[in-house]
């Protein structure tokens, strides 16, 4: 299994910024896991969780047209982290966002996916 802890959410005013981390970790005993993919997706009540922007392990990113030019995705291979910077944010911005890991066990070609406990994003003046 793996556990994924998020960190970096909170209030700000329209216009500015934030910067959120998930850092990966895994806690089942005897195993070895590759991490395909790593992102970030959203969700408001009444509305359907959506993907912001995912990134793979060879750097190949995917970014929702709503956040284009203003959020960047990276990652962090060694660290098992995948950040999300978060510019000229606006007030539909406003969710709680969570963070996804696909991960393949070494020497399988099945996928897992994980996620996070989702952290609160409020742009608000």
């Amino acid at each position: 299994q793996v556990q994924l802890v998020e960190s970096g959410g909170g209030l700000v005013q329209p216009g500015g910024s934030l910067s959120l981390s998930c850092v990966a970790s895994p806690v089942a005993s005897g195993r070895t896991f590759s991490i395909i993919t790593m992102g970030w997706y959203r969700q408001v009540p009444g509305q359907q969780r959506e993907l912001v922007a995912s990134i793979t392990s060879d750097g190949r990113t995917n970014v929702a047209d709503s956040v284009k030019g203003r959020f960047t995705i990276s990652r962090d291979n060694a660290k098992n982290t995948v950040y999300l910077q978060m510019n000229s944010l606006k007030p539909e911005d406003t969710a709680v966002y969570y963070c996804n890991v696909v991960v393949t066990p070494v020497k399988t070609t099945h996928a897992i996916n994980y996620w996070g406990r989702g952290t609160q994003v409020t742009v608000s003046s």
